[in-house]
């Protein structure tokens, strides 16, 4: 499974779809939010998508299941959950809904861990990023057991990686 994780756009179509074109060999796409566009936007076209606090289209979705491979993953922006302060309610809901991985963004500031088994990611944002100057998006890939976290920048740049095992 490798999938492609954005958030905290704010209105940036281009950077979308650039990051779109420079990973052309992804199983998915999702965005955690504050896209700022409209829910049928072509920029978003095949990525799956929530709503986040700055989003005003109502046809996006507060939360996202997704199956890709077998990896049931959990979506939402985070706001609702409270995630500036701790994980514990995002946690709970992703034990709710079995997830194995959990995407969210609202905070700008990139981040990964495993707890529990279940893979958490913030994968930061790629207009206005948080506790560093170098914008970012995610790539996670399984294999195995093991899962594999890489920040990049806007221009694909290596910013950092994380390699876990369950």
């Amino acid at each position: 499974m490798k999938i492609l994780v954005m958030s905290d756009t704010h209105g940036d179509a281009t950077i979308i779809q650039e990051v779109k074109k420079q990973n052309l060999d992804v199983d998915a796409i999702f965005h955690c939010g504050d896209s700022e566009l409209p829910f049928d936007a072509p920029e978003l076209k095949d990525v799956y998508k929530v709503r986040g606090n700055c989003d005003y289209d109502m046809n996006f979705p507060t939360e996202v299941i997704k199956e890709i491979n077998g990896e049931t993953i959990f979506m939402t922006h985070g706001h609702l959950f409270g995630v500036k302060s701790n994980l514990n309610a995002l946690s709970f809901r992703a034990r709710e809904v079995g997830a194995d991985v959990v995407l969210f963004g609202h905070s700008h500031i990139l981040g990964v861990e495993l707890v529990d088994e279940i893979l958490y990611v913030n994968p930061g944002s790629l207009l206005l990023p948080r506790g560093r100057k170098e914008k970012s998006y995610a790539i996670i890939e399984k294999t195995g057991n093991s899962w594999s976290v890489s920040f990049y920048t806007e221009e694909k740049q290596i910013i950092a990686e994380k390699n876990l095992v369950i």
